[in-house]
C-alpha cells in the first residue's frame, strides 16, 4: 500500500516543519520529490537529507504568491521529469497581530501566500496532471480555518485565509473530478513545528492549550505526513473535497 514509485511530487515551503516532513515522508514511498521554498539554501539541505537515503530530489526557490516563479519552476520540473502526479501545498505563514491593528499590507500578505499561493500552484499543476488523468492535490488549512469553533487571537487574516483554502479546494474538487484529480487538505491542530514555536507562547497558554487537546501534546510534523502519503496514493482514490484534521482530538472536546 501507498505506493509512490514513479510519481514525482512538488511540496511547498518544503524547508522546514511540516514541509520537510512530507517531503521525507512522500521520497520514502518511492515518490521523486520537487523541494520549494523562498529559502534555496535549505531547500538544498533538505533535498541532501533525501538522497542520502536513495531517494531522487530536487530543490528550487519559489515564491507561491508570484506567478511568473511559479510557472517558471512547474516549466522546469516538466522539462525534468515529464510529468506531475502530487502537489502538496504547504507554504504559509503566520504573523499573530489584533484585529484591530492589522493594516491592509498585513492582510494582503497573508492571503496573498497562504491563499493565492495555494490557486496558482493547484491550478499549474492540474494542467499537467490533466494530461495523464491523474492526480493528487493536497492543500494545508488548519484546525482554524472556521465552521469548527476554532478562532486564533491575532489571527483573523490567517484563519480568513484557511477558511479559504477549505471554500476553494472544494470547489476544485468538483471542477476537477472529470480530469482524474483528486482535491483534498489537511488541517493540523497543534503541531510541533518553527511556525508555532514563533507564536512565543507562554508556558502558562501552552499548558492551556494543551488541556484542550485529548491526547495532550503537541504533534509532531511526521504524523501530519501520513496523512499526506494516504491522500496522495491510490489508496485515496475516492476521496475529494474532503478535510482531514489531524488535531490530537482537540475538535472532539
Amino acid at each position: 500500500m501507498f505506493d509512490l514509485r514513479d510519481k514525482v511530487a512538488v511540496i511547498t515551503g518544503g524547508r522546514r516543519g511540516m514541509g520537510r516532513a512530507h517531503a521525507l515522508a512522500l521520497s520514502s514511498r518511492g515518490a521523486k520529490v520537487i523541494v520549494t521554498d523562498i529559502d534555496a539554501k535549505e531547500c538544498a539541505l533538505v533535498v541532501e537529507e533525501i538522497k542520502s537515503k536513495g531517494s531522487e530530489a530536487e530543490c528550487f526557490k519559489m515564491d507561491v504568491s508570484n506567478k511568473k516563479e511559479v510557472d517558471a519552476v512547474f516549466d522546469e520540473v516538466i522539462k525534468k521529469f515529464g510529468r506531475l502526479d502530487i502537489l502538496v501545498n504547504n507554504a504559509g505563514i503566520y504573523i499573530s497581530k489584533p484585529a484591530l491593528d492589522i493594516i491592509e499590507e498585513n492582510w494582503e500578505q497573508m492571503i496573498h501566500i497562504n491563499l493565492k499561493g495555494q490557486f496558482l500552484c493547484a491550478q499549474r499543476a492540474a494542467k499537467e496532471m490533466a494530461k495523464n488523468k491523474w492526480g493528487r492535490i493536497i492543500n494545508v488549512a488548519s484546525i482554524a480555518s472556521g465552521g469548527v469553533g476554532i478562532g486564533i487571537a491575532g489571527g483573523a487574516h490567517y484563519t480568513a485565509s484557511k477558511g479559504g483554502v477549505i471554500g476553494m479546494t472544494e470547489t476544485l474538487a468538483v471542477e476537477w473530478a472529470p480530469l482524474g484529480i483528486n482535491v483534498n487538505v489537511v488541517a493540523p491542530g497543534a503541531i510541533d513545528t518553527p511556525m508555532v514555536n514563533s507564536a512565543d507562547m507562554s508556558k502558562e497558554e501552552m499548558d492551556a492549550l494543551l488541556q484542550g487537546i485529548p491526547l495532550k501534546r503537541m504533534g509532531k510534523p511526521e504524523e501530519v505526513s501520513a496523512m499526506v502519503v494516504f491522500l496522495a496514493s491510490e489508496e485515496a482514490s475516492y476521496i475529494t473535497g474532503a478535510t482531514f484534521y489531524v488535531d490530537g482530538g482537540w475538535l472532539a472536546q
